[in-house]
């Protein structure tokens, strides 16, 4: 339907220009009467078009905008005035092909995606492979996907895989995708063969759920364009009382023509759909989806965000720290346990779990009878046994807490961080110790949002106060609420509703209450968490916490850009009406003037197409993971530095000096190359990217921090006599090493930051 509509638009814009051209030409070469059959060939389609819109404005009782464009042309071709009723005619068809090209635009983008969805899936059964429906997978069947198949329903990977998502995240390169990672049902196969263990039915899978929002956004309409229309209707009849008006003032019905044919709408009928349009195609270009004009307004106008932590301001791809096992149970069997259970689920922490286990070669049963409590834990059957995995809260609902647990709990509270609890057969054995690591983008994020406007940040969390607490103070978030239940983040964003308009963003299913009753409900669909992605207004398809910021500057944008062009298109038509009404604009220049002033509007309306700020050079994705790479090669020798700082008092005294050599010996050898080459090599060509005389200046000064420690540490090794260090020496190398770890690990951060904001990822 939209193709056709598209099609008629094109061709009532053809046969109106033909006919105005045909026209002229005829009247030019001596021939009046061709001259009156063309233009009145190019009016009478439009004419029709016109009429069949009012009637359906009526029927669905939607202002009849168009009702003022169809009167000055009836009243052109009444008095004879049939050029101007070809210009008019051409205005008219020129505007709604210009509004359709933007729709078309915005849809284009948001509906490419459309054409990659499964058609049939690979399921094993019955010691073979069948051939199946995508609708009749359950949660924790084992599926394969062939070279060039596109994946049927989310999961987890049983093996490596490399997966094309660009029609899912808007990235056109290949991603290779690690075993027990999580994957989305719509990515498509450009590797070898894989297996997978799925983790949700078709219909509750990643693509399912876009498809949805999709054709909900396709519906929806702008809450500006829609008082658009209502001031157009205002402005019909007042249109209407100054025509009519100047008319038996001055008994000249041309006076009347003149000014309903520079009183057309236009500017506002048309511009503000057209940038809304325009914006919420210039958002799925960035990997956006933004589902209606309203939610891309109310975008644009918030002041209070609230975001979720695990999955949103944390990167959601925890690694495994400890395995902490009860008495008589091998770390190895908690982790295939419960690694076996977390295929089936799609939550951040199983699929952290289920990464490790694979990292470690751990074969993996097939769990069955899944059982989730959104954000509290997973139950089901792995291998006869009944097994409970998730918060210590919900564990101990199915298993009486363990002695060993209480002082487990301590250790991770004074640490900050997370951990998954197992239980089988109503026994607690175990718990799995995991760090959620901020994601890169997230302090960028949180400073560009309060550049943008928004005064107050909120984190809510399930997590304990101690773990939110520490991330909010890293952070410098306004505010943390910990230990929330859905209940509770949506009795806090109708709480917020009263002081401004609220946007939370989320990634959870826990997370779709709070999502539906925000102003703007943000979600990061990335990860499928489809009831989240469906009760949200956003959706992230690319996992980059920092999009929101883009989309929100192109709402801003695009709601300016809709207002210069309605304050300058009526502004001129309200002056023209004026000068037409005095009887110093005939039609046919009014209606040329008018056409001149539309044109105007929406080209202007169409600037949101365009990206504002030029494009900078950027950092290829490769030349940023061999930076991130080498960060990762200096992970043994910061752990070196921190086991050595802990075990210092309970090593001989003998031994420290040659511990302290070992260690010093590695930092000559490992970190001290690597910060000089950072130095002369790598931070000119950062330099160069960022702009400015000296833009890494600071950074370069920690450089010389981590040398004048490292040549302290070996000054002070040289000292040491012969029976070891004194106690209070003693206590100057842990400080020293202590420090130099803190600098050397903080460093790496600040680094990875700025190699993940210069990486290309449009």
């Amino acid at each position: 339907m939209p193709q056709f509509m598209r099609a008629i638009d094109t061709w009532l814009l053809v046969l109106a220009a033909s006919g105005l051209a045909a026209g002229a030409l005829c009247r030019v070469l001596g021939y009046p009467q061709a001259a009156q059959a063309f233009w009145m060939a190019g009016v009478a389609p439009v004419m029709l078009a016109l009429s069949v819109s009012i009637v359906k404005a009526l029927m669905s009782r939607q202002p009849g905008v168009d009702v003022l464009a169809w009167l000055a042309i009836a009243l052109a071709v009444a008095l004879g005035e049939l050029p101007t009723a070809a210009i008019i005619a051409l205005m008219v068809a020129g505007g709604r092909a210009l509004e359709r090209y933007a729709q078309h635009r915005a849809e284009r983008e948001m509906t490419a995606l459309l054409r990659h969805a499964p058609r049939a899936a690979t399921r094993f059964e019955a010691g073979e492979w069948r051939q199946v429906e995508p609708d009749s997978i359950v949660s924790g069947d084992r599926l394969l996907v062939r070279a060039g198949d596109v994946v049927p329903v989310d999961g987890s990977l049983a093996e490596q895989a490399q997966l094309d998502e660009s029609s899912l995240s808007g990235e056109s390169r290949i991603l290779v995708r690690s075993p027990g990672e999580f994957v989305r049902s719509g990515a498509v196969n450009a590797g070898a063969p894989f297996e997978m263990m799925a983790a949700a039915a078709a219909g509750d899978s990643t693509f399912a759920g876009i498809v949805r929002m999709v054709r909900e956004a396709q519906r929806q309409r702008s809450p500006s364009v829609r008082l658009a229309d209502r001031y157009a209707l205002a402005f019909v009849f007042v249109s209407l009382l100054v025509s009519v008006g100047s008319w038996l003032l001055t008994g000249d019905p041309m006076r009347a023509l003149g000014v309903l044919v520079v009183a057309t709408p236009c500017p506002l009928i048309l511009a503000v759909p057209v940038a809304i349009v325009s914006g919420i195609s210039r958002c799925a270009k960035r990997g956006v989806l933004v589902k209606g004009g309203g939610a891309l307004e109310r975008l644009g106008a918030a002041t209070i965000l609230f975001f979720d932590k695990t999955g949103t301001l944390t990167g959601g791809s925890a690694r495994l720290v400890a395995i902490e096992s009860a008495p008589g149970v091998s770390t190895e069997t908690v982790l295939r346990l419960a690694a076996s259970l977390s295929q089936a689920s799609g939550h951040v922490a199983s699929a952290a779990v289920t990464v490790a286990a694979r990292e470690r070669g751990v074969q993996l049963a097939r769990p069955s009878h899944v059982r989730e409590r959104a954000g509290a834990g997973v139950a089901g059957d792995v291998d006869g046994r009944l097994v409970t995995i998730g918060s210590f809260d919900y564990v101990s609902r199915a298993a009486a807490p363990a002695p060993w647990s209480t002082e487990f709990l301590r250790r991770i509270a004074y640490e900050g961080a997370a951990a998954v609890f197992v239980a089988a057969d109503g026994v607690m054995i175990g718990a799995i110790q995991l760090a959620d690591e901020i994601r890169l983008e997230t302090p960028r994020t949180l400073r560009m949002m309060r550049q943008e406007g928004i005064r107050k940040l909120v984190m809510l969390t399930g997590d304990r106060s101690d773990v939110a607490q520490t991330l909010g103070t890293i952070l410098g978030v306004t505010d943390v609420r910990a230990e929330q239940t859905p209940a509770d983040k949506l009795a806090a964003i109708s709480a917020a509703r009263k002081e401004g308009i609220v946007v939370m963003v989320g990634d959870g299913v826990n997370d779709a209450p709070a999502l539906a009753a925000a102003d703007v409900g943000v979600a990061m669909g990335s990860r499928g968490a489809a009831a989240s992605s469906e009760a949200a207004d956003i959706v992230l398809l690319v996992d980059r916490l920092d999009r929101i910021v883009d989309a929100m500057r192109v709402a801003r944008r695009s709601r300016r850009i809709a207002l210069q062009s309605v304050s300058a298109g009526m502004g001129l038509s309200v002056v023209a009406m004026g000068v037409a009404a005095a009887g110093y604009l005939p039609p046919m220049w009014g209606a040329i003037l008018q056409e001149a002033i539309d044109v105007i509007v929406i080209l202007n309306a169409l600037r949101v197409l365009v990206i504002a700020p030029p494009a900078r050079p950027r950092l290829s994705p490769a030349d940023a993971a061999g930076l991130f790479a080498s960060h990762a090669a200096l992970e043994p020798l910061m752990a070196q530095i921190r086991g050595l700082a802990d075990t210092l008092p309970t090593l001989p005294r003998s031994a420290i000096a040659g511990a302290l050599e070992k260690v010093h010996a590695s930092l000559a050898r490992d970190l001290l190359p690597h910060e000089r080459r950072d130095d002369t090599e790598i931070y000119p060509r950062l330099s160069g990217l960022i702009g400015g005389d000296d833009p890494l200046a600071t950074m370069s000064t920690t450089h010389r921090e981590i040398f004048r420690v490292t040549a302290m540490l070996e000054k002070m090794i040289a000292d040491i006599p012969p029976e070891g260090p004194d106690p209070e020496r003693l206590r100057d190398f842990q400080r020293l090493l202590y420090g130099l770890d803190a600098i050397v690990r903080l460093h790496c951060v600040q680094e990875n930051e700025l190699f993940h904001t210069l990486t290309e990822t449009a």
